[in-house]
């Protein structure tokens, strides 16, 4: 009978592989160093075959045949979670422990109205929260170390179940003095040759607002006042240093802050509105889709707040939530 690595052994050299050093690892799973380095002794002994490469004395270097029963074992772990979770969520769906991922630019403005209504719906639920880009908290639910993300889409998901959420439409903020702040609302194909203002690489709302606007992913204009948050491009918007597009919830959420910017309304094709969706994600096959999918509408009652604008009217940062 072939002997099985345990739970425990595993999590061990997971642990090790994700931080790179005995104490936070062994930290990470709650043991001395002394007996998390005894448990991956013991794994190697076991079936006769190194996983780390302890030539060197100053890092955590992993054998190849280490690096793959990391691979391996983070599967496995995945695996043994899911039977837990499916045996937990026959007992009492939507209760206990569920680690949440929010992309930045729709965390902060979202969870402040979520939260109340999570509460009241859902009293059992114990929502921990990580942000992180959407690349970081893909990598992050694949692994097993978060249970659901909300995230924007279009996105590189690859591999995720996906179920959108609502749609959440872009606004163009632009200077008082601005030329295009006598239009009502503007078409994007007027966007051509303005200094746009985007988010850093590895947000995703960076290229939804380049799609939105029908503009390269490499920008000549511009490109060198690329800001780390929503709030920084506003600051940038009213400073006169280009324009830029907000997500409408964001609006709703505060990001402006009293920054002197005008907001209008941006089109796109006819009869469209350039927007992102919000979405829920989560592991293929995961034996809590059932729960995810039951939290849409619950999400979706906590978002009920003010209609959009109508398009035929002008929208200042003063108006845009009337």
């Amino acid at each position: 009978m072939m002997h099985l690595p345990s739970p425990q052994q595993l999590r061990y050299v997971v642990a090790l592989a994700d931080h790179g050093h005995f104490g936070r690892a062994a930290a990470a799973c709650a043991v001395t160093q002394s007996t998390l380095s005894a448990g991956v002794i013991a794994l190697e002994r076991q079936f006769g075959a190194s996983l780390l490469d302890r030539s060197n004395s100053k890092r955590v270097v992993f054998t190849p045949l280490g690096l793959d029963v990391v691979a391996r074992g983070r599967a496995a772990l995945t695996a043994l979670e899911a039977v837990a979770e499916t045996i937990a969520a026959s007992r009492d769906p939507l209760s206990g422990p569920l680690r949440l991922g929010v992309i930045p630019t729709v965390g902060p403005f979202l969870l402040p109205r979520l939260m109340p209504a999570l509460r009241d719906a859902l009293p059992r639920l114990r929502l921990w929260l990580r942000e992180d880009t959407t690349e970081r908290l893909r990598a992050q639910l694949l692994a097993g170390r978060l249970d659901l993300l909300l995230l924007a889409l279009p996105c590189e998901c690859d591999g995720l179940e996906v179920e959108p959420v609502f749609a959440d439409p872009f606004l163009l903020a632009l200077p008082p003095e601005h030329r295009l702040c006598a239009q009502p609302g503007v078409a994007a194909s007027a966007l051509t040759g303005e200094p746009m203002l985007l988010l850093e690489e590895g947000h995703c709302l960076r290229a939804q607002a380049q799609e939105a606007c029908g503009l390269p992913r490499s920008l000549a204009s511009g490109e060198e006042f690329a800001a780390t948050s929503l709030h920084t491009l506003v600051q940038m918007v009213a400073g006169g240093l280009g324009l830029t597009l907000l997500p409408r919830l964001a609006v709703e959420g505060g990001v402006l802050g009293g920054a002197d910017v005008e907001l209008r309304p941006l089109f796109g094709e006819p009869g469209e509105a350039p927007s992102r969706t919000l979405a829920l994600a989560w592991r293929p096959r995961s034996p809590r889709a059932a729960e995810f999918r039951a939290l849409l509408p619950v999400i979706r009652a906590g978002l009920e707040g003010p209609a959009p604008c109508p398009a035929e009217e002008p929208v200042s940062a003063s108006t845009v939530l009337a």
